[in-house]
This record gives structure tokens, sequence and C-alpha cells, in this order.
């Protein structure tokens, strides 16, 4: 083998890779939002809310909803941005390592947003309500650690 063709060998499974990780990464993310959902049930259906609980939850979800839905089309404009930039060039270029760092930073901001929703839902609940959340905020973020 030439070591020219194994340049481009190198450069094409590189950016093979790199592509291939920036997906897994934004699925593994997308899959960790979507585990939220025992968290909701949770709080809607163990905790007894008020209706204005109720009410003031509702409308941080929807709000959360909104800035989700646009994070994830973030990511995916990223990765059509990617799958363009490999396409063109067939290796790692400036162009390539943009639309990761794009990804990478749409994933970033989605998972601070979430945090910030769980902490804001947190703040509408009594003392006694907000242990039990806790307990399972805990539960849910160590579960996907292992």
């Amino acid at each position: 083998m030439s070591i020219t063709r194994g340049i481009v060998l190198t450069l094409v499974l590189s950016t093979l890779a790199a592509a291939i990780g920036a997906w897994g990464g934004g699925q593994y993310v997308v899959r960790r939002m979507h585990h939220a959902a025992p968290l909701h049930q949770m709080v809607h259906q163990k905790l007894d809310l008020t209706p204005d609980q109720e009410r003031r939850i509702d409308g941080l979800e929807r709000d959360y909803a909104a800035k989700r839905k646009a994070r994830e089309a973030e990511m995916r404009a990223a990765n059509a941005e990617l799958a363009q930039a490999i396409q063109e060039q067939h290796s790692y270029t400036p162009k390539v390592q943009a639309a990761i760092d794009r990804f990478h930073m749409a994933m970033g901001a989605l998972q601070k947003e979430s945090i910030q929703h769980v902490i804001a839902m947190r703040g509408v609940l009594t003392p006694q309500q907000a242990a039990r959340f806790d307990d399972t905020v805990v539960k849910n973020l160590t579960e996907q650690a292992q």
C-alpha cells in the first residue's frame, strides 16, 4: 500500500469515526432526555399536586418542550451539515469540525436546559414533595450513569 493511499484511508476512517461519534452522542442525549418521562409521571401522579402547582408545572413543561424541540432541530441540522461536509471533502476539514462543534453546542445547551427545567419544577413543590422528587431525580441520573 502506498503512503498516499494509507493517508487517504486514515483520513476517511477518521472522518467516518467522527461522524459516527457525533451521531451516537446525539442519540444518547436524546434517549436520556426522553427517559425523563418517569419523573414527569411521578410528579403528576404521585405528588398530589394542588391545582396551582399543576398549572405552574404545566407552564414549565410547555416552555421546556419548545426549547427541547428547537435544540433537537439544531442537532439534526448540525448532523446534516456534518454529512454534507464529509461528502464534499472526505477528510477532517475545518467544515467538519465546525459541524461537530455546532452539534456539541446544541447538545450541551439541551442538557443545561433540561437541568434548569428540573430545578424549576422542584421550585414549585412543597418540601415533602421535593424530597420525593429529589429521590426520583437522583435515581434516574445514577441509573443512567451505569
